[in-house]
C-alpha cells in the first residue's frame, strides 16, 4: 500500500476576511478604477462583498479607497 504524504488538517485556522461596500460611483473615474471595482466583485452602488484578506485584495482596496467603506472581520 502506498502511503499518502498529505496530512489531514487537524484544526483549520479561521481566515481573516474584509467586507467592502461600494459607496461611490465609478462614473467619470479612470478606467482602471472601474476595472478594480469589478475585480473586487462590485459594480453598483451599495453592493457588498466579503473577501479573504490578502495583500492583493488590500492593494485593490487601496486603489479605490475613496469609493469604498471597509469593515474588517474574522471568518467563521
Amino acid at each position: 500500500m502506498p502511503s499518502s504524504s498529505k496530512k489531514a488538517a487537524v484544526g483549520k485556522v479561521p481566515e481573516k476576511t474584509v467586507t467592502v461596500v461600494q459607496t461611490g460611483s465609478p462614473i467619470g473615474r479612470k478606467p482602471g478604477q472601474r476595472e478594480t471595482l469589478i475585480g473586487l466583485g462590485l459594480n453598483k452602488m451599495r453592493r457588498t462583498r466579503t473577501l479573504v484578506d490578502t495583500p492583493e485584495v488590500r492593494g485593490m482596496i487601496r486603489k479605490v479607497a475613496h469609493l469604498l467603506r471597509v469593515e474588517e472581520s474574522t471568518g467563521q
